[in-house]
């Protein structure tokens, strides 16, 4: 697997409490939507017992100019350099790995069930199926607190216009308090809210990417509505 020294090209906030960090793609660098890689920083300032090193998905689409990963920004010595980064400085890349990605087969649609920052390597496939005008039919559940918190959003929406083979699902759990107007759909996944905007749960293949409990929360939900568990693809973010 080869490794690569990449520069930081930009950062910005994409919602509360999460950033995305821009850098210049390696000549020769390819990937597919979802995969990930992983990062280490370059004699850091501080560091902890969690180590210099993280795995995040590459969230940008391949098409795009710029490798970008994206997420919550955390009190660790790690978040903290990523934070404190100037424009310029390095750290080192090592991948692409993982196998989260589009399915070749057009024939079935495919359900991408998500919470949080778990929206990276999806956002990546969506981009690029957008990108691609690909055949496959795409649904994308999206569960967050409030649209301040909601990563990507605008991207979605924008992706949900270009496509007319994606149907975005996004919903709003912890909207009480916050002042802000929602429209859609509210609450966490739920095999009523599937069955609202899919004509058939046992066709698709599902994606499901997040933490943990999130992860085995919603296979559980998936399985108790008879859904093979050959069908399910499930990607863990821990402790980010």
């Amino acid at each position: 697997m080869a490794t690569y020294q990449i520069r930081l090209k930009s950062k910005k906030e994409i919602a509360d409490g999460t950033m995305a960090f821009y850098f210049e793609k390696p000549a020769g660098f390819t990937y597919k939507a979802g995969q990930y890689a992983e990062f280490k920083l370059i004699d850091p300032k501080e560091t902890d017992e969690e180590g210099n090193g993280r795995a995040f998905s590459l969230a940008n689409a391949p098409y795009q100019e710029d490798i970008m990963f994206a997420t919550r920004m955390r009190d660790t010595a790690f978040k903290r350099n990523l934070k404190n980064m100037e424009t310029g400085a390095e750290l080192t890349m090592e991948g692409p790995s993982g196998s989260f990605t589009l399915p070749n087969n057009t024939k079935s649609p495919v359900v991408f069930l998500s919470g949080g920052i778990g929206i990276t390597p999806m956002h990546s496939m969506l981009l690029q199926a957008a990108h691609d005008k690909t055949e496959h039919k795409l649904f994308l559940f999206y569960a967050n607190n409030s649209p301040k918190t909601t990563a990507f959003l605008d991207d979605l929406l924008t992706a949900r216009k270009e496509n007319p083979n994606f149907t975005f699902v996004p919903s709003m759990t912890k909207l009480e308090g916050t002042g802000e107007k929602w429209e859609g759909e509210t609450g966490f996944f739920r095999e009523e809210l599937l069955k609202k905007y899919l004509p058939d749960l046992s066709a698709p293949i599902y994606f499901i990417s997040g933490p943990a409990s999130m992860v085995s929360s919603i296979r559980k939900t998936l399985t108790d509505a008879g859904i093979d568990d050959d069908n399910i693809r499930t990607e863990e973010f821990a402790g980010y």
